[in-house]
């Protein structure tokens, strides 16, 4: 099915109004593919008849989170970036862990932005099961890894993962953490899954995003590209505000802050950089 441009045009500023992912021109194709898979299914006979449907009251719990799981791409593993997930384990964490204690605020809160099926948050559990459970008794863990796809989701909370998934992931970690199941997918220990809570969250909506309190490390890799300025720079600014005054945050290593928010300072790591207020 083609989009006239009309119809790209407004099914583009509709999804822009509701989570703030701007569809460029050249992006036309792969809308077009994902409306006409949902018209199918409501048995919309035009794209305007399907906006319809989606501004409608009922769309709300329904039908607009199906269509926002169709035009929301994810891509993750396990252990994806390590010179990132090095400075972390070698230079934050026992930096974190050590000025917390001292101040006996024994709380670390850790937030994957833009988490899909879960890959990076469990990561991070692994680290802190590994590498700082022996300095960290009675601390209390908060891990919330968020995502506007509810599918992805779904599969984080099932925490069963394709071999492409751990791909990278350290032959130790891949023999203490996961379980081989029938066709080759691999189950995540118990033991990982309970440290991380997963939940909606569209990181344009202001309302959630301002209870998004507190946090000592946020992770946002390669969400940011899909937005435009305006609204990269609203969310980085819940971000900024959400972020402890001793925290780090993490983008992907291709992404940058620059020309989009000048308050964060930029730390630098071999082959990684993070950014701190």
């Amino acid at each position: 099915m083609k989009l006239s441009d009309k119809d790209f045009e407004a099914l583009r500023d509709f999804i822009y109004s509701i989570c703030g992912i701007y569809f460029h021109a050249n992006k036309k194709y792969f809308l077009e593919s994902r409306v006409e898979r949902r018209m199918a299914e409501v048995k919309a006979a035009t794209p305007a008849e399907y906006l319809t449907v989606l501004k409608s009251p009922m769309a709300k719990t329904g039908e607009l989170k199906k269509f926002l799981d169709e035009v929301t791409t994810n891509e993750t593993c396990f252990f994806r970036n390590p010179a990132q997930l090095a400075a972390v384990e070698k230079k934050i964490l026992p930096e974190l862990i050590e000025a917390k204690g001292k101040i006996g605020f024994r709380k670390l809160k850790i937030w994957s932005a833009g988490s899909s099926s879960g890959e990076e948050a469990y990561t991070m559990a692994m680290i802190l099961l590994e590498k700082c459970a022996p300095t960290m008794k009675d601390w209390s863990i908060e891990i919330v890894g968020t995502d506007i796809n509810e599918t992805v989701l779904a599969q984080a909370r099932e925490g069963i993962y394709s071999p492409y998934s751990v791909r990278n992931t350290p032959e130790f970690y891949r023999k203490k953490y996961f379980t081989p199941e029938e066709g080759g997918r691999f189950a995540l220990s118990p033991a990982v899954k309970k440290l991380v809570n997963f939940t909606n969250l569209n990181l344009y909506e202001d309302t959630k995003m301002i209870f998004m309190k507190s946090f000592d490390l946020i992770f946002c890799a390669n969400v940011l590209i899909y937005f435009d300025i305006a609204a990269k720079s609203k969310i980085i600014q819940h971000f900024y505000n959400n972020l402890q005054p001793y925290g780090y945050f993490f983008v992907g290593q291709s992404e940058s802050l620059h020309g989009v928010n000048d308050k964060f300072k930029t730390v630098y790591f071999p082959g990684a950089f993070a950014y701190k207020k």
